[in-house]
């Protein structure tokens, strides 16, 4: 997030207003997590879902007005993250869509 508010491709195109709360919002969710080590995964999500809810609708907001149709640069929103989404299954689901790549569990045992 912290990325896209300084990427020369997108910085200007953020409304002035959005791009002050965005990058409060992220500074301020950089230091929660810095003074946070020991914080449980609860409240980890929590803080992650508060950013996102401030994040979300700017991002969507910017892409909509750019026209981003077919996904933005770097795969999202639309597109799908850049090699999957963070936590997901490496290499996607079995049986998803792509290609089988890497060793069966037959090859490997």
């Amino acid at each position: 997030m912290r990325n896209s508010l300084t990427d020369d491709k997108l910085a200007s195109k953020f409304d002035a207003a959005d791009k002050s709360k965005l990058e409060s919002s992220v500074n301020e969710a950089i230091s929660w997590l810095d003074a946070s080590q020991e914080a449980s995964i609860e409240e980890y999500q929590e803080k992650q879902k508060e950013l996102e809810a401030i994040a979300n609708p700017i991002m969507q907001k910017l892409y909509s007005q750019a026209g981003a149709g077919a996904g933005a640069p770097g795969g999202f929103p639309g597109g799908g993250f850049p090699g999957g989404a963070p936590g997901g299954a490496p290499g996607g689901f079995p049986g998803g869509a792509g290609g089988e790549e890497g060793p069966s569990v037959e090859e490997v045992d």
